[in-house]
């Protein structure tokens, strides 16, 4: 049943956190009714009733009326919501009212927001906050398990002042706003310590801020925990046992290429060697490592900061980028002259960045020469255990994935634990060349990706994502766009699921 156009009546302050209500789809009225979108489940419908301690009376409403009453509700008393919006479930924020939020004599309740937006988004695993300024308010979005997700929405007159001490706490100039800036802000959480990269870009609506959240917990990861298939490790251990040579880590941006070659040099840094960096930017420290963050603006381009380290006498070097030209001739050479190199470099897939490095100019006989692995990775998310149920798996999406209809995967539901997404946290799905006699000799001719996955690839990426989904681990859905590469036979393109 469709809504009057003025709603269901007056409302109460929100009792459901804006984001879930968002969401789910699920709305709290005066007069005890429940609103609902068209998208809302009987699980939001259940969390609502046991919010609320009664019995509600639902009423659907188109999902326009909803998004209306929706931002109504919740800009009733300002930004009174805005606490309950950003709170952390664990209470690690302070509540804000609208005064205070709007008092400019005092930038304390905006401070607090502000790290309780970053503790929040280091609590619940997301990677970025999004600050997106327009004319009618400002949207505040997390990136969680590489999806973009609402969680907030400021008056338009706020922004500026979030703005402004986002750039003071990160050491920028407020003063400047036609020009783009980056800085860095670290911040402790308790016994967790993480550091955020700043960007600011001028836009239509005012300046857009992104914070990178760098949570120094991910060093931590080694080998072990990448959920790498048993052959797999076996050969990047393998190579990584070289004492010279390169081995190249490939993938789209966001898919935990700079967290496997930091567990590689975990692997390393046994103390006997001397490890050197050259990054853009250092995202974690490393006790033991040498960085180096690269500056063009000075001159210090990932190259130029290639040649510096290499006469500091290292055993082990990390390159965080083969970009260009320059860069990935400095990194073979240093890969021939007795140097490990470690590095990443855009490509599809293993094979493919054997092509990259042909296509920047590198001689088909140096990349066999030092050569040692090439890994390519992905990341799927993963179901949530508290609301995952089995499902048999329809003959048509058997045929496409690989496996016999009937068999048991898994079915995302959704609940409040994870959001009402249905998943929680991601797992990096691989696949390895390894370059042994016979692949070195394939490249050394100039053979094509097909040639040397045939003879070099130890397991696909389709294949590490058809064994994920035949563990119930992720959903046939979301590993799907690696099945249409298999079948298609196109070029390998981003699963779908890394931001």
């Amino acid at each position: 049943m469709t809504a009057p156009a003025e709603g269901p009546g007056p409302l109460p302050p929100p009792r459901l956190p804006y984001a879930f209500a968002r969401r789910a789809g699920v709305l709290l009225c005066a007069d005890g009714r429940l609103a609902l979108a068209p998208h809302a489940t009987l699980a939001a419908v259940a969390e609502a009733r046991r919010v609320a301690g009664g019995a509600l009376v639902p009423e659907r409403l188109e999902a326009e009326a909803f998004e209306r009453l929706l931002a109504e509700a919740y800009a009733a008393d300002g930004l009174a919501a805005v606490a309950d919006a950003a709170a952390l479930a664990e209470g690690g924020m302070l509540r804000l009212d609208a005064a205070d939020l709007l008092d400019s004599d005092d930038e304390a309740p905006v401070v607090r927001l502000i790290n309780g937006l970053v503790a929040q988004a280091v609590q619940q695993g997301a990677s970025d906050i999004h600050m997106e300024p327009a004319d009618e308010g400002m949207a505040v979005r997390m990136r969680r398990d590489g999806v973009m997700e609402e969680v907030l929405r400021l008056p338009a007159e706020v922004a500026p002042m979030i703005v402004s001490r986002v750039k003071v706490m990160a050491r920028l100039d407020i003063a400047e706003r036609r020009l783009p800036q980056d800085g860095r802000i670290s911040i402790a959480l308790g016994p967790r310590q993480a550091d955020v990269r700043v960007s600011t870009l001028p836009a239509r609506g005012g300046e857009r801020v992104v914070l990178r959240i760098l949570d120094q917990t991910a060093v931590s990861l080694t080998l072990e925990t990448l959920g790498l298939d048993t052959a797999t490790e076996a050969h990047l251990r393998e190579a990584l046992a070289s004492p010279n040579g390169m081995i190249l880590v490939t993938g789209p941006t966001g898919a935990g290429k700079t967290t496997t070659l930091y567990a590689a040099l975990k692997l390393l840094n046994t103390g006997r060697r001397n490890i050197l960096t050259v990054e853009d930017p250092v995202e974690y420290a490393v006790p033991g490592v040498g960085q180096t963050q690269v500056d063009p603006r000075i001159g210090l381009t990932f190259a130029a900061g290639l040649r510096a380290i290499l006469r500091q006498d290292p055993d082990v070097v990390m390159v965080g980028e083969i970009r260009d030209r320059e860069t990935a001739e400095v990194a073979v050479e240093s890969a021939l002259t007795g140097h490990l190199v470690l590095s990443t470099v855009h490509a599809n897939s293993a094979a493919g960045a054997i092509t990259r490095l042909r296509d920047f100019g590198v001689e088909s006989f140096l990349i066999a020469a030092t050569l040692r692995a090439v890994v390519a990775q992905r990341l799927v998310r993963l179901v949530c255990p508290g609301c995952v149920t089995t499902e048999p798996l329809a003959a048509g999406l058997a045929e496409r994935i690989g496996l016999a209809p009937g068999t048991p995967v898994a079915r995302a539901n959704g609940c409040p634990a994870c959001r009402m997404t249905g998943f929680v946290g991601r797992q990096g799905l691989y696949e390895l060349i390894r370059i042994d006699q016979k692949v070195r000799a394939l490249v050394n001719d100039g053979a094509s990706e097909a040639a040397i996955e045939a003879a070099g690839l130890t397991r696909s990426l389709p294949e590490s994502a058809r064994a994920v989904v035949a563990a119930r681990r992720t959903t046939p859905e979301e590993a799907m766009p690696l099945f249409l590469e298999e079948r298609s036979g196109a070029p390998r393109a981003d699963a779908g699921v890394a931001a």
